[in-house]
This record gives structure tokens, sequence and C-alpha cells, in this order.
């Protein structure tokens, strides 16, 4: 079994009669318009797999009928499954009692929908706290909690209005509270912002990153918008015809489609917009270490000069970064008789993770004179980016 806090494995859902005698005809290689065609059943979701890490946000994404809905509500059981396992910290929630069930769905699970789903006749305050008072929590406990919750969507000072008096960013707010009221480990979003017009919409989706890096929670967000889905996931998911086509990241999927229909929906965006720091970075910079010995300053001064180079970055035994320097202060310390390049003659540069989105790399080359170094997952230097580098590299991408 694959890990993950959700795993998929072999999920089917077939709509129509005899779903048994359906699987089988589908194992033999029936097409699925033959089996429309033949035997008037439909299949939703066909053998489709797939791991959702813990503290990740999973896109789904697809063309109408591609079968995204259809499998979100399959993982929380909401639809029966045909065949196939969906695993929720180890459970098998597709072989759960009804009772069971339930008591996973208050505990861990959360739903947002398109339709905000709100109770007119109650406040916003209320609406938040909907959940938990199904979940039977005494009044004053839950408000608490939901004014919490309201506080983190920026609706505290709306507590006491009604649905009717807000806009339609504010009431999907208010359905993002209400989910996030029961403290679930998963939440499922299903088209949860598309009702909304593209200011408000890019708003909720900053909201929904800000909160995500707070608390971390396992969010699986079914999408159209294939911006939206690389703007928010960590990993998007592509869906067509019932089947999952392809998972990977935003880059992975821009870098290596698994066929013209994936391709197809990067067509219109401009994919340079994507890059991060790890696809940015070159060893365009000389890099020296400090093992213990400072290195030469007249040495580095002349192999700059000789590399037509302007900085220097200094490393330690283990390949962590201790500073940058550029050659006319290396220079000026030669000429004053300083030899060698001690870690308090170094500029203190703040390295940039290789994950660091493209908007963010800009703003640190703003504001930094010179270079910035890049670092791996292990905190270990892997590569510099400057203003040429990144220059070269969108005019490669067209931008």
């Amino acid at each position: 079994m694959q890990s993950g806090k959700i795993v998929v494995e072999n999920l089917f859902k077939v709509f129509g009669p005899d779903p048994k005698e359906i699987l089988e005809l589908v194992r033999k290689g029936w097409s699925k318009e033959r089996i429309l065609n033949e035997r008037g059943a439909v299949i939703g979701v066909n053998d489709v797999s797939f791991s959702v890490n813990e503290g990740e946000i999973f896109v789904l994404m697809g063309l109408s009928g591609s079968g995204k809905s259809t499998l979100i509500r399959l993982i929380n059981r909401l639809i029966e499954p045909s065949d196939g396992d969906v695993y929720i910290d180890g459970y098998n929630v597709a072989r759960l009692p009804k009772a069971s069930l339930v008591k996973l769905r208050r505990r861990d699970m959360s739903m947002v929908f398109q339709s905000f789903a709100l109770m007119p006749t109650r406040t916003v305050l209320e609406n938040a706290a909907f959940g938990l008072e199904v979940a039977g929590q005494g009044r004053k406990q839950r408000e608490a909690r939901a004014m919490e919750v309201l506080e983190q969507v920026g609706l505290a000072p709306f507590a006491h209005k009604y649905p009717p008096q807000l806009s339609g960013g504010m009431q999907q707010r208010v359905g993002l509270a209400r989910a996030l009221a029961v403290n679930p480990s998963i939440i499922i979003m299903d088209e949860a912002f598309s009702a909304l017009d593209p200011l408000k919409r890019r708003e909720m989706q900053d909201v929904l990153l800000e909160l995500q890096k707070k608390e971390r929670r396992t969010i699986i967000f079914v999408s159209h918008d294939i911006e939206e889905a690389m703007r928010i996931g960590t990993r998007i998911g592509i869906m067509e015809g019932g089947r999952l086509v392809q998972v990977g990241t935003p880059q992975q999927l821009i870098e290596n489609p698994a066929d013209d229909y994936v391709r197809t929906f990067f067509d219109t965006v401009d994919t340079s917009r994507y890059l991060t720091a790890g696809q940015l970075k070159a060893d365009s910079v000389p890099l020296y270490v400090h093992n213990g010995k400072a290195p030469d300053a007249l040495q580095v001064c002349r192999e700059l000069q000789a590399l037509d180079k302007h900085y220097a970055f200094v490393v330690n035994e283990r390949n962590q970064f201790r500073g940058s320097i550029s050659l006319e202060k290396i220079a000026l310390m030669v000429e004053s008789g300083q030899q060698r390049l001690e870690p308090e003659l170094l500029k203190l540069i703040e390295p940039v993770p290789e994950n660091l989105p493209l908007e963010e790399v800009i703003q640190r080359l703003v504001k930094n004179e010179g270079p910035i170094p890049v670092i791996d997952d292990s905190g270990n230097y892997s590569g510099a980016i400057s203003k040429g580098r990144l220059l070269s590299r969108l005019q490669g991408e067209g931008a």
C-alpha cells in the first residue's frame, strides 16, 4: 500500500445496473463508450490510485464530466464505491460501518462547496458554529471556537451579521470558517472559489494559503482553473474520462506532460511565472570553502578578474552558505594588506529555498545588490541566482 494521509487504491464507481458485471467488462478491456452504448452504464471513476501527503494541498483538475467531483465524494463516502479502497490514517473508509464513518467525518473531515450553503436566518457566528452544534458542543464552547476561526478569516467584526448582508467573497469565508471550526485534519473543497469574481477568487486563495502556512491541514481542492491549481497546489492530479491521467508538481506537469490532454491545460498559461529558485539557479558565482582557514584574498581577487566575475560566495566544509563578497571589496582588502576573507568581512545574505516562487525571487533580487544564494531541503548551498541569469532564463521561456 502507498503511504500518505489519504491513500486511494484501484477505486471504481459505476453508475447503472449490475456494477459487478460492468467492472468485469472494464477489466476485459471494454471502453466506457462501449459500456454506455451496449449496457447503459456510466463509468464515473475508473481504476484510480493516488496518495495525498499530510499537510499538502492536492488539486484535482479536469474538464466537466472528468470524474473529479465523483472522486472526492468517494473519498469521504458520500457516494458508495463500486470497488477499491480509500484509506485515511490507515483506516479503510470504503469498509467502515456507518456509525464509524459518521464519527470519522465529524472528527477529521470538512467540506467546502461552490455554493456557499449558508443558512440565511442564522448569523455568521451561528453558521460558523453549525458543525460544532451538530457534534453536540454547548453554545458557549462552540461560539468561542467559531469566533476564533472568524478571526482567522477576517470576519470577526461581522459575526452578528446575516449571510444576505455579506458579499459573495465574505460568504465563502464563512463557509471556510464553518469547515475550520471543527478543527478537521482533512478539508475537501469542491470548486470552492469558482463562483467568485477574479479578484475575490484570488483573495480567497490568499486566505487559504495564509491559513495553510500556519495550520498545515491536508486539503483536496477540486478546480477547473489551471492558474488556480498552479498557484495553490502542492501537487496536481489531472483527470479525464474517470481516469487519473497524471499526478505531479506544477513544474513536473509543465516540463513532462503525460499526453496532449495534459499539455492543453497549459497552452494559455505563461508558465515562466511558475518557475522556482531551484529552476533558476546556476553555478554562476565562484565558490570558496572556509574549512577552518579563510580563503586567500589575493588568490580570490585574481581568479575573479580572470573569470570576469564580480562576486564570490563562501561556504563552510559542510557546504553551508556563510556569506558573499564583491570583487571591489576584495581589491580594497588586498590594497590595504588584508590577506584572508575572514567571516566578519563577508556580507550576510539570507539564502532562498529551492521552492521559492519566481515572484518572491524577483523581490529578493531587487533588494539585494548582487546574486542571491539558493539552498536545498537539507540547508546546503546548491547554486546562485543573479539578475542576468534570471533575465536570460525568462527570455528562454519566451516571457
